[in-house]
């Protein structure tokens, strides 16, 4: 069960290992009953032995996801530093999983973090477990039910730890305190013990929270998930979500609950009721049944203001706003709410009536700038359209001028595209901002070919051109730009560090004449208006995102299917919100296609539409098409995965580097493109940047004055993750999850932790 660590173990962690079973047995022998503090009153004396001669040795967190309550991703430890870096060296590897199966289309993605000289991640099997932090020793493991188990992506926990001493003075934080981990899996919001791994019973039901529950839906037909960790301020974890992205998803409504209870303090509408202010920019009734606007890709506090802030994605359904007309708000929009009542400040929204899912897709960064000799407290909101977006963090205002644009039309019938967008000024894009015929790729001269064939196909590029009924060009594609890795703020220079890719996509609306009165006429129209965005019009797939389903009349049957349309499965949300007489004629439609493809003889081919019915116009979203050439590496001329520094003060972009190396092209002489890329950087008082996230499998540490690569190192799988360090007794360690799963590449469950010779 335990995986053995790289190096001895030290004396302290001796001592921390043998207290921490005295705790554990005294733990099992004793009622698992909670007290009002959510600390089992019996524990108490036993969590003391675990934690009093520890709370007197040198730890330096990686508290939250991002580093801090600012998702920073800064940390001011430097003894691995410019001089140090090359003697860096694996120190521990814990392998998650335990040698049990890792799930088809993990994707781990855990920033991990570190207290108390405790690291505190996920498996790939949605275990959540504790370790020693400076050997990789197993501490706890807590496997949720069965029944809260579902979809693939995990990028983080939330620690709270009580600030209140048993007199009610304010002291430091020592881990005698009470703690506790909260975890989401599925649509379940679980509070554990941080000192045990234990559910707390008395936080919600048996020790969890439905995230479906309050949302103004039936429960049972909503998919509602968590990604990215709450927040904590105070006694409260708030919470975004994930939802679908078509017709029938929930609302996105923002929500704050009681750490030790479980109960609902306040939510945030972010599709605003009648009275709530915002409400005149949709129709009058799309509260009722619209969904989106939610925030997946998690929040950031700023303590000291008590605010929260916000970004939030599209409305559903994506690409298609002909029943949201107006300007949406507040989707797209960055939020700050007060972090205690959840009233709103102010708020800026970066798309207007989003067709494109141009999603707000990382938590912001709060940052502090001097500009014309005055500090100035800003928020920094990365963005998929490779621009940030700078605002002063009390008012909202842009700290560079923000135009607003004209934009084309829609040429779709009962569309009404918003007729402006906004362009940011400043700071400077990180990546290219138009797709060009100069900008196709030449990496040899038949991938020019190939995918100049497809440019002259597509309509010319033009910001925010509208999806229309000849194919668009979408540049950066639909993953950005930046995603949900976000970036890096270096307080001493002020410089933000961002990855980004630079991919482009194919936008367009198909037209589709529907049949109501024939079943493979209906389900050809549901299944092209909720799945043929991944899966494709012709099953062929969306790689390596969304698998093609093709062969599965051979390969699969009509009863999983049906269950994984209703349960969801790897990237795939549920769709049990969808009638089940649309399930069942979408099924009869994709089996048929696919026997129909499969050659194979299927009566359903020949089905009669009802005589003397009426077909009627529909238009659905095209799918998810990237614009590749021969050997589906993008159509764009490299860099494809970039690394930027930009001064946030000036807006300059001071440098810009590849990121990631396909080995293949390499060998044919082509110089390093750099890569598609997920998860974000770190960067230190000691001069680095820390990233992995590139495709390739490597983590790599850069100057950050510069860029220049100082070091690398071939992981076991690709690091689609935010790394973290942390420090333990003197000794500084840097840690990453060995997830992949994406782009491709086979998916982990390694955590590997590096430091410098002991």
């Amino acid at each position: 069960m335990i995986n053995r660590p790289i190096n001895k173990i030290s004396c302290h962690r001796l001592i921390q290992c043998i207290r921490f079973y005295t705790l554990m047995a005294v733990a099992l022998s004793i009622n698992s009953g909670c007290s009002d503090s959510g600390q089992p009153d019996s524990l108490t004396q036993a969590s003391n032995l675990l934690s009093n001669p520890l709370s007197k040795q040198e730890y330096q967190h990686w508290q939250s996801y991002g580093g801090d309550a600012g998702n920073s991703h800064y940390s001011a430890l430097e003894q691995i530093n410019r001089d140090t870096v090359q003697s860096l060296q694996p120190a521990w590897q814990y392998n998650s999983a335990d040698g049990q199966a890792i799930p088809a289309g993990s994707e781990l993605q855990v920033n991990p973090i570190i207290i108390d000289g405790i690291l505190y991640g996920r498996n790939p099997n949605y275990n959540v477990f504790a370790v020693a932090a400076d050997s990789g020793e197993e501490l706890w493991t807590y496997q949720p039910a069965k029944a809260h188990v579902g979809l693939s992506y995990m990028r983080g926990l939330s620690y709270w730890q009580d600030s209140i001493d048993s007199n009610g003075d304010n002291k430091n934080k020592t881990s005698a305190k009470p703690s506790r981990i909260f975890v989401a899996t599925s649509h379940y919001l679980t509070a554990l013990d941080a000192k045990t791994g234990k559910a707390i019973s008395s936080f919600g039901e048996q020790g969890t929270v439905d995230l479906r529950a309050g949302l103004r839906r039936d429960i049972d037909k909503i998919a509602v998930y968590a990604p990215s960790p709450g927040v904590i301020f105070e006694n409260l974890i708030i919470m975004g979500s994930a939802v679908n992205e078509t017709r029938g998803a929930a609302p996105g409504d923002i929500r704050a609950y009681d750490v030790i209870s479980g109960e609902l303090q306040w939510s945030f509408h972010t599709i605003p009721l009648p009275d709530e202010y915002g409400h005149n920019t949709w129709p009058k009734d799309y509260w009722q049944q619209g969904g989106g606007a939610n925030a997946w890709a998690g929040l950031s506090v700023d303590v000291e203001r008590g605010v929260v802030y916000v970004p939030t994605g599209s409305a559903t359904p994506d690409f298609d706003g002909s029943s949201r007309h107006g300007s949406n708000l507040f989707a797209n929009t960055i939020l700050a709410l007060d972090a205690k009542t959840g009233k709103r400040i102010w708020h800026y929204q970066t798309v207007h009536h989003d067709l494109w899912d141009r999603d707000l897709s990382s938590a912001p960064t709060l940052a502090s700038i001097n500009k014309n000799g005055k500090t100035r407290d800003v928020l920094v909101q990365a963005s998929k359209q490779g621009v940030i977006y700078l605002l002063d963090r009390k008012t909202g205002e842009p700290v560079f001028p923000i135009n607003e644009v004209a934009t084309p039309p829609s040429d779709i019938p009962g569309e009404r595209s918003h007729q402006t967008q906004p362009q940011v000024t400043l700071p400077e894009p990180f990546t290219r901002q138009a797709f060009t015929e100069d900008l196709i790729s030449d990496i040899n001269p038949k991938a020019y070919a190939h995918v100049k064939a497809q440019y002259d196909q597509a309509a010319e590029f033009a910001y925010f051109r509208p999806p229309g009924l000849q194919a668009s060009i979408m540049f950066p594609g639909f993953y950005g730009g930046a995603n949900w890795g976000g970036g890096a703020f270096d307080p001493e220079s002020g410089i933000y560090f961002i990855n980004a890719m630079e991919d482009v996509s194919l936008l367009k609306i198909e037209t589709l004449e529907v049949d109501k009165g024939s079943q493979l006429g209906f389900g050809e129209f549901v299944y092209k208006k909720h799945c043929g965005g991944c899966h494709g019009s012709k099953l062929e797939g969306f790689y390596p995102y969304a698998p093609s389903l093709a062969n599965i009349s051979q390969t699969g049957n009509r009863q999983d299917a049906l269950a994984i349309v209703n349960s969801g499965k790897g990237r795939m949300m549920p769709f049990s919100h969808l009638p089940r007489h649309e399930q069942s004629a979408a099924l009869d439609y994709l089996f048929s296609l696919s026997e129909q493809l499969s050659n194979i003889s299927s009566t359903k081919e020949t089905e009669e539409p009802t005589a003397n019915h009426k077909k009627e116009t529909a238009y659905v979203f095209g799918g998810y098409t990237p614009m590749m050439d021969d050997r589906y590496y993008p159509a764009v001329k490299p860099p494809w995965g970039t690394l930027n520094a930009i001064d946030l003060a000036s807006g300059k972009r001071l440098w810009q580097i590849t990121l990631g190396e396909y080995a293949e092209l390499s060998k044919e002489g082509i110089p390093p493109t750099g890569t598609r890329n997920y998860g974000g950087p770190v960067v230190t008082k000691g001069g680095l940047i820390i990233i992995a996230a590139s495709s390739d499998e490597k983590l790599r540490i850069f100057d950050k004055d510069n860029g220049q690569l100082l070091w690398d190192y071939q992981l076991p799988a690709a690091g689609y993750a935010t790394p973290a360090t942390y420090k333990i007794d003197g000794r500084q360690y840097i840690v990453i999850t060995c997830g992949g799963g994406k782009l491709g590449t086979k998916a982990g469950d390694q955590y590997i932790a590096f430091a410098l010779p002991d």
